[in-house]
């Protein structure tokens, strides 16, 4: 259900400058343009959209969440797209090669826990959720031959990725042309006036505001700035240093709390609600983390939580022990050790499994030994795995 009419609209000059600048790296036509529709008084209608790519929604996400909660307390209307189509074609963005399409059934199965873990920022009482499937599934191809006729092969190939495979020899195909265009066409099917998401998405939302403006009407879009590692990449699936909102309280707090010290700026300000103005960048690196994941968890999980989760982390970890309450599980005797740490949301991903192998990040702690074999067998012992996650195999 959408924001009741009577809701009052928010037009305090502070709140609204904080919403257009903080973890903001861009925003079109321009922030002062958009800062003076908002101190108007006008109710926007703003989406973001997300595909069910991965089971689990994570910090990055939170990050957009988060972002659209500030326009949420202004008193404006929210909508939480699930791309559920265009899902199934994968958004090409930053990707080196085709993305696998995925079916309707593993769609279905990803999506499940979307709406109730951002609902631990939104109110999903005051958010409408829709599914790009009911529009773009219905588009016949004299439509879609429409929508293409808008822009040009130029257009598209000046994308970075499409660019640098063309010079690599790696294939492009024509169905990933589609899909900034199907993004585009969201804007024009639910008649928004803005949309905000990461800045990798800056090229696909333009695409929807000229759409937009194509059809006589203006679409503010804001990108926010992503949670990048060391090396620049996104923290997110794909890369495999996730952390996920499904991750328990513990979990999250020790996959923070390895984060490189060089990140805490920008996590602070974009994976948290602190006021930069309370955070000093000079105090112990290793109480600022603390803090930092305190905050996070705190967010997802309640501060009760994150008290305990701090609790047990000083405990366990400056001792350099393992932990009391470890998490145990009983598996079969040839059930391999990447397996059970994906089934236990240990590690996100097969790819994090092989970085963390490579890294001699996972050890046999009675053995005393690093696991170097990928297909390895789970054994009955306490792995550790990074610096701060722990499993009891039984």
């Amino acid at each position: 259900m959408l924001q009741s009419k009577n809701m009052k609209i928010v037009t305090d000059e502070k709140k609204i400058e904080e919403a257009l600048t903080r973890g903001v790296e861009n925003v079109y036509p321009s922030k002062e343009e958009v800062k003076k529709v908002l101190l108007s008084g006008k109710i926007l209608s703003i989406y973001n959209g997300i595909d069910p790519t991965g089971p689990t929604l994570h910090i990055g996400h939170g990050a957009t969440l988060l972002k659209l909660k500030e326009f949420q307390d202004l008193g404006h209307k929210i909508i939480l797209l699930i791309g559920d189509f265009t899902g199934r074609i994968g958004d090409p963005t930053d990707k080196t090669a085709t993305r696998k399409q995925l079916s309707v059934k593993q769609i279905k199965e990803n999506l499940k826990l979307y709406t109730k873990q951002a609902g631990r920022i939104l109110d999903m009482g005051k958010v409408q959720v829709k599914f790009n499937s009911k529009w773009l599934s219905k588009l016949s191809f004299e439509e879609g031959m429409e929508i293409a006729s808008e822009f040009t092969l130029q257009q598209m190939i000046e994308r970075d990725m499409f660019e640098k495979r063309l010079k690599e020899g790696q294939p492009i195909h024509l169905h990933e042309f589609f899909y900034p265009l199907m993004q585009g066409y969201d804007s024009v099917a639910m008649n928004v006036d803005m949309e905000i998401g990461g800045n990798d998405q800056t090229f696909n939302m333009l695409v929807g505001r000229t759409m937009m403006k194509n059809r006589g009407k203006e679409k503010y879009v804001l990108t926010t700035k992503l949670l990048t590692d060391p090396t620049g990449k996104k923290m997110g699936k794909s890369e495999g240093n996730m952390v996920t909102l499904e991750d328990s309280a513990d979990n999250m707090f020790g996959k923070i709390m390895s984060w490189p010290d060089t990140l805490m700026p920008l996590a602070f300000e974009i994976c948290t609600r602190v006021p930069m103005s309370e955070i000093n960048m000079n105090q112990n690196p290793r109480d600022l983390k603390i803090k930092l994941a305190f905050e996070i968890v705190k967010i997802y999980h309640g501060e009760k939580k994150a008290k305990e989760a701090e609790e047990n982390f000083e405990n366990t970890f400056a001792k350099g022990g393992i932990p009391e309450d470890v998490l145990e599980v009983v598996v079969k005797d040839d059930a391999k050790l990447v397996d059970v740490l994906l089934s236990e949301k240990i590690v996100s991903s097969k790819t994090e499994f092989r970085r963390l192998i490579g890294e001699g990040a996972i050890t046999d702690m009675d053995k005393n030994e690093k696991v170097k074999d990928t297909e390895a067998k789970a054994s009955k012992t306490v792995y550790k795995i990074g610096k701060h996650r722990f499993i009891k195999i039984k």
